[in-house]
């Protein structure tokens, strides 16, 4: 099939055809949120949405909006501080869970001595690397391969927005315009506008530019999109306005 990436609206207990399920020949098949496994090949939706299948991840997912961040192995999260401890920052990613644990020295070349130094409230951008139903999950800020940042750590400054779980995601996939029909960040930058963000799994978004002016035309931007289901076309009118606002 040509196209990488198919939609299809599901409702929970619905049967999914196998001609729907991706196979590849040497990758597992990774189940995302909203799909449960029913042996021996069965998959059932649990939750009403879009079902999303990546031929080339070999991955399914049902993609909504509504329910809570449950974290998973791998997701990105921004995260804030508690408080500290002698080894662990203890981190809130949701207000509904308990907390998840980031260890001081899970930062790019950490010692005891270069180790960040966070206070109450400070953001962080973290990646799950523990995720158990019956322990707190766990976060890093390095890659465990390259021991490399990676475009995580403090976030420093900005603001922070709440989005939805699907706006979240289909701002982390890494062709958002193709696949998540999400054009509204690069038609800001396109307007020239100058700003850095970062997307959690946990429905976060984190928008920060030497303008203050554009932290908020961009945070506004994006709320809209999610909030009001924007189509490309929509979006695309909407950065004209907001623009031609700001100017």
């Amino acid at each position: 099939m040509a196209a990488q990436t198919e939609c299809v609206s599901v409702l929970p207990g619905d049967e999914i055809p196998a001609s729907l399920i991706p196979s590849h020949p040497k990758r597992a098949l990774k189940l995302g949120p909203g799909l449960r496994h029913v042996p021996p090949s069965e998959l059932i939706p649990t939750v009403a949405g879009q079902l999303v299948t990546d031929r080339k991840k070999n991955s399914i997912w049902v993609e909504y909006n509504g329910g809570r961040y449950v974290p998973a192995v791998g997701d990105l999260v921004i995260c804030a501080v508690q408080r500290s401890g002698p080894d662990y920052y203890y981190v809130t990613i949701t207000d509904y869970s308990p907390n998840a644990i980031l260890p001081q020295l899970a930062f790019e070349m950490a010692t005891k001595k270069t180790r960040p130094q966070l206070t109450h409230g400070a953001l962080v951008y973290a990646r799950v690397c523990l995720a158990n139903r019956h322990m707190d999950p766990e976060l890093e800020c390095v890659s465990p391969t390259t021991g490399k940042a990676d475009g995580l750590g403090p976030l420093v400054g900005g603001m922070l927005y709440d989005i939805s779980l699907g706006m979240a995601r289909r701002l982390l996939m890494r062709k958002s315009v193709e696949e998540g029909k999400i054009a509204v960040l690069e038609e800001l930058g396109s307007a020239g506008l100058a700003f850095e963000t970062a997307v959690g799994r946990n429905g976060k978004l984190w928008v920060n530019s030497d303008s203050v002016k554009t932290v908020l035309i961009v945070g506004r931007a994006v709320k809209e999109t999610d909030d009001d289901k924007l189509s490309v076309e929509q979006q695309k009118k909407l950065v004209r306005r907001l623009i031609k606002e700001m100017s």
